[in-house]
């Protein structure tokens, strides 16, 4: 983790001599979003959450990119998500926010979990797909976050820049997005939906992990496809959910009824 980082400055400090060329920047950007998707639509609200259902061919393209963000398999992602949902704020939460913003960001990541179990995601365990990945998918994130983006790099004689921005500065960049939804949203925000968890609504926090920040209303009703409940709330997850069920590509997405929220509105309080 830390040579990521210092690779990344590098990576940062050698724009000041030399501008990398555009494609170099495009493809930084595009393995953003493929993997930043891949996660947030994909591991978390298709797997974690079953919210909804998609065809083989998306779930495969989010497992092959969710590789690329190289936050472990599906199906190990999904474990500590289901144990952090089932025990928020407890000792068995892997990133108990009670233990302060640094566990909760990225402490409990260093210190990994030798004693994980994955009781909790035996639906997974169950598909194919998922299963092929997990069991290779060290050899799918290096291939993903740095071989691929060096041989497209090289198409424009880059390759270095492909790996340096598709690989370590989007990785950086990736990981505090996606850790910050774990610390910042559940320290800062608001509590419109209820009070019986740390997590909170930010919305800074979503518009740096794709609309992940509504963690509040996530934490009440973490069926729901949706983060951002509301019309003018940045969730482009949830717009590219709804656009693969357009296309046909997903289906039976869930939806918490507006009298349901209205009602845990009403009585957060109360919980």
């Amino acid at each position: 983790m830390a040579a990521l980082h210092v690779a990344a400055l590098v990576a940062v400090a050698r724009c000041v001599v030399r501008l990398p060329p555009w494609q170099t920047i495009a493809l930084g950007t595009a393995w953003y979003w493929l993997s930043g998707l891949s996660i947030t639509a994909g591991y978390h609200r298709l797997f974690a959450h079953v919210s909804y259902r998609c065809s083989r061919a998306v779930a495969a393209f989010f497992l092959l990119f969710g590789a690329a963000a190289v936050q472990n398999s599906a199906l190990t992602w999904a474990s500590d998500h289901r144990r952090h949902h089932a025990h928020t704020d407890e000792a068995d939460d892997p990133y108990d926010a009670r233990l302060g913003l640094w566990w909760s960001h990225i402490g409990w990541v260093l210190r990994g979990d030798s004693a994980r179990r994955y009781a909790n995601v035996r639906d997974l365990s169950r598909d194919r797909l998922l299963m092929l990945q997990h069991r290779y998918y060290l050899i799918l994130a290096g291939v993903m976050a740095g071989v691929v983006p060096v041989l497209v790099g090289s198409l424009w004689h880059d390759g270095l820049g492909g790996f340096l921005w598709a690989g370590c500065i989007r990785l950086v960049v990736q990981y505090h997005s996606t850790f910050a939804v774990n610390s910042v949203a559940h320290r800062f925000g608001s509590r419109p939906y209820s009070m019986a968890t740390s997590a909170r609504d930010n919305v800074l926090v979503a518009l740096l992990a794709m609309g992940e920040g509504y963690h509040n209303f996530h934490h009440r009703f973490p069926s729901d496809y949706r983060n951002g409940v509301r019309r003018l709330d940045y969730d482009p997850t949830k717009w590219f959910v709804s656009g693969l069920a357009i296309v046909g590509l997903a289906s039976d997405l869930k939806r918490v009824s507006p009298r349901a929220i209205a009602r845990a509105s009403r009585n957060r309080f109360s919980q």
